[in-house]
């Protein structure tokens, strides 16, 4: 094991600069969910001039590869994505996106550099690997219903014993590692509502039906759910994010679109919010004389890591880092189809930061001007690789 460890880790600084070197071409072709065809293209050339490596097309833009040891042994998945955003770029660099209005504005070009490193890694010790690691390269994590769900379904989680992966993550500073055990990333579920009034003129408001002044009672009441009718140590975040009515100053629309997002963790809570939010609407709405349509979707199951699988990580970080590089971080309420591997296998997600002042590496993830500080890809490589082999062999 010390001389695997030893090659492991010479064979991810020869491959270093390459995966650099991916993940700024990816950055600088960048395609939307469930588009990525030239991405995955990439990705299975790269993989096929690794050698060692058995690969397939589950679905149409997601590659999976198979190095299969010498010896039989357990299952090791390790997953990255590879979609962009629809953003138009605004950072300025020689690998800036060439295809306007699209943007890898999340870190998936770096996910999927740091796993083909360490699947070239691995496609250099094949004799030595006792079991199968699985690369599992995803489409469209960014749009529900995700493609992980549809990567499971064509079965690339079948006889998997364990999965991992990672996100780079711009809030935390280069050199740590965000741990989490148990509940990590939310559910991301969406809902539409359409409050029906009587449209007329601005000046008469007692012959209409406002729309407007009904749907802004809706949007009031509705922070009641997470404020007044949930325990508040359960998590649970209500967010309108779209609000649309009216085409000018004289005109009292006949109706108002309304957007947003629910986030939790508890099953029965995740269930029991459809129910109370139409109660809350339909109250408002009959109250001043309105109607309305109601539109619910149940999105991502939440990231729930495992705890075995989460301390090997940290056991994992800490080795090649020491204690001081481990960030113990609080749950949050981003959504991952991740989630969606996790439920055929235990599995455990990791934060790898990213984050750089010095190198201009500020901007929230989804921003025009998204950046990440590139040493971070090293780290994932090197982590994926060894904890790879740690759940081989526990």
């Amino acid at each position: 094991m010390e001389v695997q460890t030893k090659t492991m880790n010479l064979l991810v600084d020869e491959v270093r600069e390459q995966v650099v070197n991916w993940r700024r071409h990816l950055h600088q072709h960048p395609e939307l969910s469930f588009e990525e065809i030239n991405t995955s293209n990439f990705v299975y050339e790269v993989l096929k001039s690794f050698g060692n490596i058995e690969l397939s097309r589950p679905t149409k833009t997601s590659v999976v590869g198979r190095i299969i040891g010498a010896r039989p042994g357990k299952v090791v998945a390790i997953r990255a994505d590879m979609d962009a955003l629809p953003i138009h770029e605004e950072v300025e660099s020689e690998f800036s996106s060439v295809n306007p209005g699209v943007m890898h504005a999340c870190g998936h070009d770096g996910h999927t550099a740091m796993l083909l490193g360490a699947a070239s890694v691995f496609s250099q010790l094949k004799d030595e690997i006792q079991g199968e690691i699985r690369f599992l390269f995803q489409h469209g994590e960014e749009l529900f219903p995700g493609g992980a769900e549809e990567m499971v379904a064509a079965g690339v989680m079948e006889g998997v014993d364990t999965v991992i992966g990672a996100h780079l993550w711009a809030p935390l500073e280069i050199g740590k590692i965000g741990i989490v055990y148990g509940a990590m990333m939310a559910a991301p579920d969406t809902f539409t509502i359409t409050v029906k009034g009587k449209g007329g003129h601005a000046a008469l408001p007692h012959q209409t039906v406002d729309s407007i002044a009904v749907a802004s009672q809706v949007v009031t009441n509705l922070q009641h759910i997470v404020s007044r009718n949930t325990d508040p140590l359960d998590q649970l975040v209500l967010s309108v994010t779209k609000f649309i009515g009216g085409t000018t100053h004289n005109v009292i629309p006949g109706s108002v679109d309304i957007m947003g997002t629910v986030r939790s963790f508890d099953a029965s809570l995740r269930k029991s919010v459809p129910a109370a939010m139409e109660r809350v609407i339909k109250g408002i709405t009959e109250a001043h004389g309105a109607d309305y349509e109601f539109g619910y979707e149940f999105g991502y199951r939440p990231v729930i890591n495992d705890e075995q699988v989460t301390a090997v990580m940290e056991e994992t970080v800490q080795e090649l880092y020491g204690e001081e590089a481990v960030d113990r971080m609080k749950p949050n309420m981003g959504g991952e189809d991740f989630s969606a591997f996790q439920q055929k296998a235990a599995g455990a997600f990791v934060y790898i930061g990213a984050g750089n002042e010095e190198k201009e590496a500020v901007y929230p993830h989804h921003h025009a001007m998204f950046s990440i500080d590139e040493d971070a890809l090293e780290k994932g490589v090197r982590i994926f690789a060894h904890a790879a082999v740690k759940l081989l062999n526990s």
